[in-house]
């Protein structure tokens, strides 16, 4: 961390996040950020209820907010839908852009590689080639492949021989990569850093050699009673254990319910949602007649074509009810507002340091938000649709995601309109 004088500007770092749950991992990118960017303050945009992989949460929103406040992040601001449930290039734009419209100074994020120069210049090649490669991806979707073995088939063939094409395929990797395109093409003043993923692999469901295990190993074992002891910081694990105790977690069969209701209830508008195309809402309902977990939805809808993640993201979509209208217009303009969900005093500092350069709405809670876009967007009507439009989807997930807990909470379905921002000095 930086040590600033006094009247000096405050540096702030961004981390793009999503802390389901935060981790010890999560923690030393948090200490290796700030020092490695020279920052002040660290500026988290984090995904709200449903993930970029097509999940819900293990917990809301407000509750990894938390974890992340008490862990020592100085602000969390929720990265809007659709952004946080998308594919790599569609989140890590949305991300950028709200960084950029907080006016971070710079973004570090973890990579397989640890190096930024081959990411830049993975980054700087399909950001040149962009048109190429998607007429070729799409020529060999047409033939049947999947987007990922289409990709890999193009990286194989188009790179330029110093850029090892194993690298770009490696998740963390994957997201950088986007990151430093979507700082190209908005042309963004942040300055990215990236440093070395350590501790277990993003899929890995064993701990590290150093101690350090992924959110989705230490998910798994929440899921069968296991202990996570010293796999979080101890103040987040507190607050975890009370939200555990409470039933504020998300159920696997709460949520296969709901998106079997949403197939059969409304069969005759499914290919009206985004992601729901080429036929795949005959698919859908012809698996769900016989589904009897979410597993066996998945693997049923599971094609040659489509990834598993794909139709995570694509049951995600039926069960927001994203319109395959409104998505692409969304996703063209950009986030129309952010909501702030937690702070620190440093935090708050920054935020009042930066006031006139944050070139959007900061919502802190919904109960004047209706009057902020009016002023914000008052001669611009499309502008204010998009907005309201985004709000839309936001509270509709959380109401959506109260029914998905173990004790579902009536008076939780109209959270984002009462509950203040989190906050610690």
């Amino acid at each position: 961390m930086s040590q600033r004088l006094s009247g000096e500007r405050m540096q702030a770092v961004g981390l793009i996040t999503e802390y389901n749950p935060f981790h010890n991992g999560h923690l030393h990118h948090l200490h290796e950020s700030l020092r490695v960017c020279s920052a002040d303050v660290s500026v988290a945009v984090m995904s709200g209820h449903f993930l970029q992989r097509g999940e819900p949460a293990l917990v809301d929103k407000w509750a990894r907010a938390e974890m992340a406040l008490a862990a020592g992040v100085d602000i969390v601001v929720e990265l809007p839908l659709p952004w946080a449930a998308s594919s790599a290039p569609d989140f890590a734009r949305g991300a950028v852009q709200a960084l950029s419209a907080l006016g971070v100074d710079s973004l570090c994020f973890g990579s397989e590689s640890g190096m930024l120069s081959p990411l830049q210049q993975c980054a700087d090649f399909f950001y040149e080639h962009e048109t190429s490669l998607a007429n070729e991806a799409a020529t060999l979707l047409r033939q049947g492949v999947n987007y990922p073995q289409a990709r890999g088939e193009l990286l194989a063939k188009l790179l330029p021989a110093e850029i090892d094409p194993a690298m770009v395929v490696k998740p963390n990797n994957i997201l950088g990569i986007e990151y430093l395109k979507a700082i190209r093409q908005l042309d963004s003043t942040i300055q990215p850093a990236t440093i070395q993923r350590i501790g277990a692999g993003y899929h890995d469901e064993t701990v590290g050699a150093d101690g350090i295990a992924s959110a989705t190993g230490i998910r798994g074992r929440l899921a069968v009673d296991e202990p996570v002891c010293g796999l979080l910081p101890e103040t987040v694990k507190s607050i975890l254990d009370d939200l555990i105790a409470t039933g504020a977690t998300a159920v696997e069969e709460n949520y296969f319910r709901l998106l079997m209701a949403q197939i059969f209830g409304s069969s005759d508008s499914l290919d009206s949602c985004w992601l729901v195309e080429n036929g795949i809402d005959n698919r859908l309902i012809k698996v769900a007649e016989t589904a009897e977990s979410l597993e066996q939805l998945l693997v049923g809808i599971k094609s040659k074509q489509l990834t598993r993640t794909r139709i995570q993201r694509l049951l995600v979509s039926l069960l927001l009810r994203f319109d395959k209208q409104v998505i692409p217009q969304l996703f063209s303009a950009g986030p129309q507002y952010l909501h702030l969900l937690a702070t620190s005093g440093k935090g708050r500092e920054f935020l009042s340091d930066r006031r006139k350069q944050i070139s959007l709405p900061l919502i802190q809670n919904f109960s004047r938000i209706y009057a902020t876009l009016k002023r914000h967007y008052g001669v611009e009507p499309k502008a204010k649709q998009l907005a309201l439009q985004q709000l839309d989807l936001e509270l509709r997930a959380t109401k959506i995601y109260t029914l998905l807990q173990r004790k579902a909470a009536s008076e939780n379905r109209n959270r984002d309109f009462f509950q203040p921002v989190i906050m610690i000095d």
